[in-house]
């Protein structure tokens, strides 16, 4: 599928489940029908087939999927399965939950298959440059020890990573999310060249969610 820019993501990790998920999503939802936004949402894979019957502008996302194909694979995440219930892209090689080049290669080959977009996360330069040549459809370009902390990367790391990218592959959309939480932190990663950003614990530890991702959002179409 064709995620458009500027996009947003909303990546509840494991912080959330159940109804506080379908709740999120349904936020994420009318803010992204809202801001025109292409909007990611990630979730628990037990919660994305309701999340996708129950809402109409978000991009379901799982937050992790398996290379394997149909037959043996006990407690695997098959690809088939996702696409079935609705699921449209999937994160992969995040720093929670890493793979080797080889799997991460062979995972993405298999995302392509079924028409799964693939959203691949990279920490160093060096990386970025390495899992690029694999052509994901997007990057998420964070370094390890910013995730969750409420800190944005600087802005060397983001000329740097995106440079690397496009070197490889113009075609690649790259996120730069790590620590965004305000409207501020948007629009700095925005203007240092980015084509897409999002949130996690800023948005799940705001006072509001939906006055959280309004803010985030409403600075994100400034680059429309």
């Amino acid at each position: 599928m064709k995620i458009r820019k500027p996009f947003f993501i909303v990546n509840p990790k494991s912080y959330l489940y159940g109804d506080d998920a379908l709740k999120l999503a349904k936020i994420s939802d009318k803010l992204a029908k809202k801001y025109d936004i292409d909007c990611i949402f990630t979730g628990q894979l037990v919660d994305l087939p309701t999340i996708a019957k129950e809402t109409n502008n978000l991009i379901i996302t799982a937050q992790h999927m398996d290379s394997l194909k149909l037959g043996r694979g006990m407690g695997h995440v098959l690809p088939e399965a996702l696409g079935h219930v609705g699921i449209k892209a999937v994160v992969l090689n995040h720093a929670e939950k890493p793979l080797t080049i080889a799997e991460l290669d062979a995972t993405i080959k298999r995302a392509k298959e079924v028409g799964l977009a693939t959203i691949v996360c990279s920490d160093t330069v060096e990386q970025c440059r390495a899992i690029a040549e694999l052509n994901p459809d997007v990057m998420i370009c964070e370094p390890d020890s910013l995730i969750g902390t409420g800190n944005s990367s600087n802005e060397d790391y983001i000329k740097s990573t995106t440079a690397a990218v496009r070197s490889i592959n113009p075609n690649i959309l790259i996120m730069q999310a790590a620590g965004a939480s305000t409207g501020q932190d948007v629009e700095k990663i925005m203007q240092l060249g980015a084509d897409g950003t999002g949130g996690t614990s800023g948005i799940i530890k705001a006072p509001s969610w939906e006055a959280k991702i309004a803010e985030m959002m409403s600075a994100l179409v400034k680059f429309k």
